[in-house]
C-alpha cells in the first residue's frame, strides 16, 4: 500500500501525532468524522466491476479504507477497499471544488471514506468512479504497514488478525471459504434429517474425550466448574430422549499443547444417529467430505501441501492391527499377551508408562508411532482396542477390541466414530478403569459421569456418533499449513 511520501520516513509516533493533529483540527471545525452514524452506499466495488455495462456512467455511492492515493494538482486519483474488492476513484479541483478537494488532499492512507459519482473507465480501461462528492467517515490514526514490505510477520498477523485483513486481502477468503464450509456441513445434515442443537460449554465435569480440561470457578455456587472438552455426553443423552439424529458444531476447550494442528479453543462437530453403527458413520464421513468439495471446492481433487488428495475414490478401509502389519510386518493377531506386546514394544523402542504397559495401549502404540504418518489417500482405520476407547461398544468377535474407527488424510486425523456404548453396566466398569488412569497420574483420563451412567440405565437404543475438527477440515480444503491460519483469532500468549 502506497503511503504519503511525508510518512515513509519519520517515526511512527510522530506519524501518530500528525494524525491526531489533523483529527484535531476537522474536530475544532465541527467536522469530527468520528460523529458519523450512517452513510447511504448504494453499491460494492465488486457490484460496480462486474456489471460495468449497468453501471457505466451511472451515479453511484461507495464507500471504503483508502489504500493508494496519487495526488496531481489539480486533479488526483485514490484506491479505497472495501470488504471485498477495491476500486478506483477520480477527484479533481473542478467536481469538488477548492476547498472539498482541499481536504482532500489531507486524507490519510487507511481513512475510510465515502465517494459519490458516476461509474466510467478511464484511457487505461480501468473501471473507475469520476468522484462528485467525498466524505470522510473514519480517521486513521495509524499509519498501515507500507506496500512494498506489507504484513510479512506471522506472529504480528495473528495477533492483529484486523491489520492482516486488511494488509493482505487475499486472508478474507481462507475465511469466507470457512464460513461457506459450515453452512454446507449444515445443509448436508439438515437435509438427512439431523436436529441442531446446542448443549452446555460449563459443565460439571469434564468428559466425553480424552483431554486436560480449562478449570473456572462459579462464584454463586461456590464450585469448580469445566469448559467443555466435547459435546458427546449430552448429545448421547438427547438420543436417550427420544432425539434420533442430532448433531451440534461448536467450539471445545482442551488445556493442551500449540502447535500447527492443535489450539486450546477449537471448532469440532458431533452428531449421533439412533439406530446406527460405525460403519453408517464412515459413510456419512465419506459423504461430508465429498459433498463439501464438490459443493464449495468444485472438485473432490484437491491439492493439500503440495500433495493431490483425492476425495472422490472410495476411502481405504482398514483395521488399526492390519494397518500395523502392511506398515511394520507385526501382526498383533498373533500376540495374545501383554507380556509378548511389551517384549515387542521394547524390541521398537516404543516407550510406555506403567500404567499403560498392555497389549491394547501397546497396540496403540505402534498405530501412532509407525502408521498414521504414512495415511495419504482417505483411510477409514478402525476396531481399536478397548483401552483407549472408553466410550465405545465393544466387537462381538474380539471383546479386547472396540467399534470405532478414525479417518485420515495426508497423514492427520480428521474424525473419530463408535458404535457408542450403551450398556450402562459397561460403561460404569469402563469409567472406573478411567479414573485408575487418573489416579496413576493420566490428567486426560475420563472423569465418573453418574448422570450420564443414569440416564443409559433408562436405555440408549443403538447409536452411530461421529466428531470433526472443523478447523482441521477448513486447513484442508483452504491449503492451510497451520490451524492458526484458519482461526481469525488464535490463542496467543500476551507480548507483556
Amino acid at each position: 500500500m502506497q503511503e504519503n511520501n511525508q510518512e515513509q520516513e519519520i517515526d511512527i509516533n510522530q506519524l501518530i501525532q500528525i494524525r491526531k493533529e489533523k483529527l484535531d483540527e476537522l474536530q475544532k471545525q465541527n467536522e469530527d468524522p468520528f460523529e458519523i452514524t450512517k452513510f447511504n452506499r448504494t453499491n460494492s466495488a465488486r457490484e460496480i466491476k462486474l456489471n460495468y455495462e449497468i453501471f457505466e456512467q451511472k451515479d453511484v455511492t461507495i464507500a471504503g479504507r483508502i489504500i493508494a492515493k496519487r495526488i496531481m494538482g489539480k486533479a488526483s486519483f485514490c484506491t479505497i477497499l472495501d470488504s471485498d474488492e477495491k476500486i478506483q476513484s477520480y477527484v479533481s479541483i473542478n467536481d469538488l471544488g477548492e476547498e472539498s478537494y482541499k481536504k482532500f488532499k489531507t486524507f490519510d492512507i487507511g481513512d475510510i471514506i465515502g465517494i459519490t459519482g458516476f461509474v466510467f473507465k478511464t484511457r487505461t480501461e480501468e473501471i473507475s468512479v469520476h468522484a462528485r462528492e467525498i466524505t470522510l467517515l473514519s480517521k486513521s490514526l495509524r499509519p498501515l504497514p507500507e506496500k512494498f514490505h506489507g504484513l510479512k510477520d506471522v506472529d504480528l498477523r495473528y495477533r492483529q488478525r484486523y491489520l492482516d485483513l486488511i494488509v493482505n486481502p487475499e486472508v478474507k477468503e481462507t475465511f469466507k471459504l470457512r464460513s461457506k464450509i459450515i453452512s454446507e456441513i449444515r445443509n448436508i445434515l439438515d437435509e438427512k434429517g439431523y436436529l441442531e442443537v446446542e448443549t452446555p460449554t460449563l459443565n460439571t465435569i469434564a468428559g466425553g474425550a480424552t483431554a486436560k480440561p480449562f478449570i473456572t470457578h462459579h462464584n454463586t455456587l461456590d464450585m469448580d466448574m469445566y469448559l467443555r472438552i466435547a459435546t458427546e455426553l449430552y448429545l448421547k443423552r438427547l438420543i436417550v430422549g427420544g432425539f434420533d439424529k442430532v448433531y451440534e458444531i461448536g467450539k471445545n476447550f482442551r488445556n493442551e499443547g500449540i502447535d500447527i494442528r492443535h489450539n486450546p479453543e477449537f471448532t469440532a462437530i458431533e452428531l449421533y444417529s439412533a439406530y446406527e453403527d460405525y460403519n453408517d458413520m464412515m459413510n456419512i464421513t465419506e459423504e461430508l467430505f465429498k459433498k463439501v468439495a464438490e459443493r464449495v471446492i468444485g472438485s473432490t481433487t484437491i491439492n493439500y501441501q503440495e500433495i493431490e488428495i483425492n476425495l472422490g475414490n472410495e476411502w481405504k478401509r482398514i483395521t488399526m492391527i492390519d494397518s500395523i502389519k502392511e506398515v511394520t510386518g507385526i501382526d498383533f493377531n498373533t500376540i495374545e499377551t501383554d507380556q509378548e506386546a511389551l517384549k515387542i514394544a521394547e524390541q521398537k523402542g516404543i516407550e510406555l508408562v506403567e500404567s499403560k504397559k498392555t497389549r491394547g495401549y501397546i497396540i496403540n502404540a505402534f498405530f501412532e508411532e509407525f502408521v498414521e504418518q504414512t495415511l495419504i489417500q482417505p483411510t477409514f482405520v478402525y476396531d481399536y482396542p478397548v483401552e483407549v476407547s472408553p466410550l465405545t461398544k465393544r466387537k462381538k468377535s474380539d471383546k479386547r477390541l472396540t467399534e470405532r474407527f478414525e479417518c485420515f488424510i495426508g497423514g492427520r486425523e480428521y474424525g473419530n466414530a463408535y458404535s457408542e456404548l450403551n450398556d450402562p453396566i459397561d460403561q460404569y466398569e469402563r469409567f472406573i478403569e478411567q479414573l485408575k488412569q487418573r489416579d496413576a497420574g493420566d490428567e486426560e483420563a475420563n472423569m465418573m459421569d453418574d448422570d450420564f451412567i443414569t440416564a443409559l440405565e433408562y436405555g440408549m437404543p443403538p447409536t452411530g456418533g461421529l466428531g470433526i475438527g472443523i478447523d482441521r477440515m477448513i486447513m484442508l480444503f483452504t491449503d492451510s499449513a497451520s490451524i492458526r491460519d484458519v482461526l481469525l483469532f488464535p490463542t496467543m500468549k500476551p507480548l507483556n
